[in-house]
């Protein structure tokens, strides 16, 4: 769009939860100068209600009514994972540019058909994944493309708590689990701390040990390797009564890197200033290990608090606001034609990879074939 002027466009949400309502939502109508949610879609009457009375916008039983009756331009798929990819598709084909929450296909054929479609009806597809842009992710991504930890060797982050559950996210017929769920945010950070020398190699272990019925798993360890990046290992879990005081920790060959959403602190060294060393010729020197001090440089950084003030909490990271405020200027500048995805489908195409081959190689028993609303798991 030439000059300053910048277009409202017109939103529907479909599905009002956690997600729909409490993250989309909420940043559209904070970003009401860009974006006007005019229509929305939900199965529980007083989710429509609130809707229609807050926002003034059209409310709809199901996203397909919503979708034939038109009259707005993007539409936020925020409904049940297991709907994600009809619903995307859907709304494609009826003209419309969409916003797909995560995961957004359970596996690379399904990704692959969305995206193909995308192409075909020249629509824009854009994966949600609002923690890419947390805060701590971009301090600690500069301070290792800084290059001062030398070359990245390993990093280990955990995700979670000791927390049963007993809602739809349980159940395999509804792509639930911990690799499903809370899976995208922690691969996504780790295929960007990847990189992109090489495909990375994967080893998954996952278990099912929900006590209230659910058969999709509540435990799961995830490493990515290769032969030239750094070794990623992602713990995920319902079962960590004394979660690790730091959620990442970083080692490279000059120094390392750990914290979590709300703080970093770093350490390392210059080569060019450390002691010059000569490789011992005896077994020992007096009868013990090298010993040295090098001239550690040390920094640190601490979320601002005019970010942190809005986070919410029950999440695995702290979910803040200006993180999802960030997709939606960045996708508000693709739509006006002033910018690119900042997220973009060849990245989440690697992470649906990796979820898919870590349930290739967990195939856990499924006890249950669908799920009913009202109703619940069905045999």
């Amino acid at each position: 769009m030439a000059g300053s002027e910048r277009r409202v466009v017109r939103v529907g949400v479909a599905g009002l939860g956690r997600s729909g309502w409490g993250i989309h939502a909420a940043a559209l109508r904070k970003a009401s100068d860009r974006f006007r949610v005019v229509a929305v879609a939900d199965q529980i009457s007083e989710r429509r209600e609130q809707a229609e009375k807050e926002l003034g916008a059209r409310a709809y039983g199901d996203w397909r009514e919503m979708v034939d009756a038109g009259g707005f331009d993007l539409f936020v798929d925020a409904l049940p994972t297991p709907l994600h990819v009809p619903a995307a598709l859907g709304a494609m084909q009826a003209g419309l540019d969409v916003v797909c929450e995560k995961p957004m296909a359970p596996t690379l054929e399904y990704f692959d058909s969305m995206v193909r479609e995308s192409v075909r009806l020249g629509r824009l597809l854009a994966p949600f994944q609002n923690n890419r842009f947390q805060p701590f992710f971009t301090r600690m991504r500069e301070v290792i493309d800084s290059g001062a930890l030398g070359d990245v060797l390993h990093v280990s982050s955990h995700w979670g708590s000791f927390a049963r559950r007993w809602d739809w996210q349980t159940y395999q017929c509804n792509y639930g689990g911990s690799l499903y769920n809370t899976g995208p945010h922690a691969v996504d950070q780790a295929v960007m701390l990847f990189g992109e020398r090489e495909e990375p190699r994967v080893f998954c272990k996952m278990e099912s040990r929900n006590v209230f019925g659910g058969d999709a798993e509540d435990h799961c360890l995830l490493i990515l390797h290769g032969n030239v990046s750094p070794t990623i290992e992602i713990h995920i879990s319902g079962y960590l009564a004394y979660p690790p005081p730091e959620m990442y920790t970083v080692s490279g060959t000059l120094g390392g890197l750990t914290g979590s959403g709300t703080q970093l602190r770093w350490k390392c060294y210059d080569p060019a200033k450390a002691p010059r060393q000569e490789v011992w010729k005896r077994w020992s020197e007096d009868r013990g290990y090298p010993r040295e001090d090098l001239p550690w440089t040390e920094g640190s950084w601490t979320v601002d608090a005019s970010v942190a003030a809005g986070a919410k909490s029950g999440y695995t990271l702290p979910s803040f606001e200006i993180a999802r405020d960030l997709f939606y200027g960045n996708l508000h500048d693709v739509l006006d034609g002033r910018g690119k995805l900042q997220i973009t489908l060849p990245q989440v195409r690697r992470q649906i990879a990796i979820l898919e081959e870590a349930h290739r190689q967990n195939p856990l028993p499924m006890r249950f074939r669908s799920w009913v609303p009202g109703q619940g798991p069905q045999a």
